[in-house]
């Protein structure tokens, strides 16, 4: 059994998926890029500015989940440029501060809307 998680803390979906998908005891969110939940607008800015409004974005989902970020165990991010990764994992780390998920970091030629950074995770209730 499948429940879908949608909350208005975080973007709309912008294509034909959930935002989160909770089955069993796991928690898998959607990719997320640097949408602000009010108005759907991409965040201008450099990687950190972006990084931090996806990390906002994934915290609401998974609390609307019942969990929080401690919970998370997986997370896949997508990054234009090699070069911003040192400035994405400065402001990652500012969000998972110990007990690190494992990760997965690949980088790619483009992401939706111009983003320079997309994060998906994996928790559990």
């Amino acid at each position: 059994m499948k429940e879908v998680i949608k909350t208005t803390d975080a973007p709309e979906a912008i294509g034909p998926y959930s935002q989160a998908i909770v089955a069993g005891n796991i928690i898998f969110t959607a990719g997320q890029i640097a949408l602000t939940p009010d108005t759907n607008t991409l965040v201008q800015g450099n990687v950190a500015a972006q990084t931090e409004q996806v990390l906002k974005n994934l915290k609401a989902i998974v609390k609307a989940a019942g969990a929080d970020l401690s919970s998370v165990v997986r997370t896949t991010v997508y990054l234009t440029k090699p070069e911003d990764f040192v400035p994405m994992n400065e402001i990652y780390k500012s969000y998972f501060t110990s007990d690190f998920p494992a990760r997965v970091t690949v980088f790619v030629n483009a992401l939706p809307k111009g983003a320079l950074v997309e994060i998906d995770a994996v928790a559990q209730l």
